[in-house]
This record gives C-alpha cells, sequence and structure tokens, in this order.
C-alpha cells in the first residue's frame, strides 16, 4: 500500500491573524480555528489512518482533538514548528527592517534553527511516515509543513519558499508511478483526498 501524508496545519491563532512569526511560542486556537478544525470530523470518521502524528505544541493537538483524532494521536516533536529564535513573534516586515533582503527559507533565523536543521527533522518525519505503509495524518504547522514537502519531493530546503500555506488547510502528499507528488496543496479542510 502506498503511503500518502494529509498534512493539517493547525486552525488559526491571534499571531496568524496578525501575521506574527509563531514557533515555539504555545498560543491557543482562536474561536474560528476550533471552528474550522471541528470541519475535519467527518474525514476522521472515513479514512483509517495506519499512525497519526501531532506537534507538541497547543494549537496542533487542538486541531487533532477536535478532528477527532486526539484518541489515535502521538506526539513527535519533529513536527514542532520552525524554532525563529530572535524573530519569534514578529511579522516579515519587522523581521526585513532588521534584515533586509531576508528570506527564511535560505536564512534561517538567528538563535534558531537553520534551513537545513528544519529539513532534517522533515526527513525524519518523511521516514516514519513511509514505513507506515498506509494513510498518516500529521497536524503541525505552515512553514514546516513548507519544508516537508520540499523534502517529500526531493528538493533543497530553499524549495520551500514556493509553497505556501494557509492555517487550517489540507495537503496530501503522494506518489505518481513511485515518483514523490503532491496530490493536494492548501485545500480547505472539507476537502476528501
Amino acid at each position: 500500500m502506498t503511503t500518502r501524508a494529509i498534512l493539517i496545519r493547525h486552525g488559526e491563532t491571534e499571531w496568524t491573524l496578525n501575521g506574527r512569526h509563531t514557533g515555539h511560542t504555545d498560543i491557543p486556537l482562536t474561536e474560528g480555528g476550533r471552528a474550522a478544525a471541528r470541519q475535519l470530523a467527518p474525514l476522521a470518521a472515513k479514512v483509517k489512518f495506519s499512525l497519526v502524528l501531532t506537534s507538541p505544541l497547543r494549537r496542533a493537538r487542538e486541531t487533532c482533538e477536535l478532528a477527532g483524532l486526539g484518541s489515535q494521536a502521538q506526539v513527535d516533536a519533529s513536527l514542532f514548528e520552525w524554532n525563529y529564535g530572535e524573530y519569534e513573534g514578529l511579522t516579515t516586515s519587522e523581521i526585513q527592517d532588521r534584515a533586509p533582503g531576508w528570506m527564511l527559507f535560505r536564512d534561517g533565523c538567528p538563535g534558531g534553527e537553520s534551513p537545513g536543521e528544519v529539513a532534517a527533522r522533515a526527513d525524519a518525519v518523511i521516514a516514519r511516515a513511509l514505513g507506515q505503509g498506509g494513510d498518516v495524518a500529521l497536524f503541525g504547522h505552515g512553514h514546516f509543513f513548507r519544508m516537508l514537502a520540499a523534502r517529500w519531493l526531493a528538493l533543497s530546503p530553499l524549495a520551500g519558499s514556493h509553497f505556501l500555506l494557509d492555517p487550517s488547510t489540507l495537503s496530501v502528499l503522494s506518489h505518481y508511478h513511485g515518483i514523490p507528488a503532491i496530490k493536494a496543496w492548501n485545500a480547505p479542510l472539507t476537502f476528501q483526498p
């Protein structure tokens, strides 16, 4: 059986609404984020997952629980969002004021993680998922999932910059004739893979 990785980005938080980089700051979902997560319940009831993994952060765990998969979930620290270091809580424009031309997937973050470090975590998640032989649900974060998509396709860490991802979305990483492929990206949570 071919493994599919179903990526579920957590629902909105106050910081996603404000465009702030939210790495390891553990903030809750907004009521809108909770309502969006509940829309996943039909998918959770329909698809049999061989493995459900969630980031340790509250916003991802809460999305997983509200989707109805909390009882199956295992916390995996490799799914943490990018560690933004000195840029935690800042908007892109605030970061650009400090470091003109900065790009996360090329430059990483001072006091935080480099693109190579995040890519290594993504590679570990991919290896774990591929070892399952069935559908795997992953609950996590935007920048990390963008890196995961690039690494699924065997692309460089910089390629993660090409995959935009909104909160409360579902993406499907799969295979086409044995070649890693993206079946769906940034789809609404009501999408049925």
